[in-house]
C-alpha cells in the first residue's frame, strides 16, 4: 500500500470523461445534427423553451382565473340565523329549521341551518342545526339551553 500525499492523488480510471465536441464532422461521433435529430424546434440553437410553454397555445397558467372573487369549487351553503332572533320563541321549545319556518323567522329553507352568535339569548332552548359558531354555542348553553348537531 502506498502512502497518500497531495502529489499522488488522481481520479479513478474512467471517472473523468472527455467532453464530446459536437458538430465537428462525422468521424467525431456527434457531427452534422449533433445528436439533436433532423429538424424542428428542439434541434435549433437556444433550444430549451421556458417552463410552461405549450407550443404557442395559451398556457395553463394564463388560462386559469387568478382573481379572488371567483367562486369556491366545493363551498357549503347554509341558511343563517342569529342567536338574537331566537329570543321571540317559547322557553324550553325545540328549535330546528321546520319550527323556524312555521314561526316565520326563516322564509326560505333551501339549505341546512347554521346558527351564528350575533346578539344575546335570554331564553332556554334546545337548538337543532347543521352547524354552530363557537360564540353561538356558548350563548345558547349559557342561557341554559343545548345544541344538537345534525344534517
Amino acid at each position: 500500500m502506498t502512502s497518500i500525499s497531495l502529489d499522488s492523488l488522481k481520479p479513478n480510471k474512467g471517472a473523468r470523461k472527455r467532453k464530446t465536441r459536437k458538430g465537428r464532422g462525422i468521424a467525431a461521433g456527434q457531427g452534422a445534427s449533433c445528436g439533436f435529430g433532423m429538424r424542428g424546434q428542439k434541434s435549433r440553437s437556444g433550444r430549451p423553451t421556458r417552463p410552461g410553454f405549450e407550443g404557442g397555445q395559451m398556457p395553463l397558467y394564463r388560462r386559469v382565473p387568478k382573481l379572488k372573487h371567483f367562486p369556491l369549487v366545493n363551498s357549503k351553503s347554509f341558511t343563517l340565523i342569529n342567536v338574537a332572533s331566537l329570543n321571540s320563541l317559547k322557553e324550553g321549545s325545540t328549535v330546528n329549521l321546520d319550527s323556524l319556518v312555521k314561526t316565520g323567522i326563516v322564509t326560505s329553507p333551501k339549505y341546512p341551518l347554521k346558527v351564528l352568535g350575533n346578539g344575546n339569548l335570554k331564553v332556554k332552548l334546545v337548538v337543532q342545526a347543521a352547524a354552530f359558531t363557537a360564540s353561538a354555542k356558548t350563548k345558547i348553553e349559557g342561557a341554559g339551553g343545548s345544541c344538537e348537531v345534525f344534517e
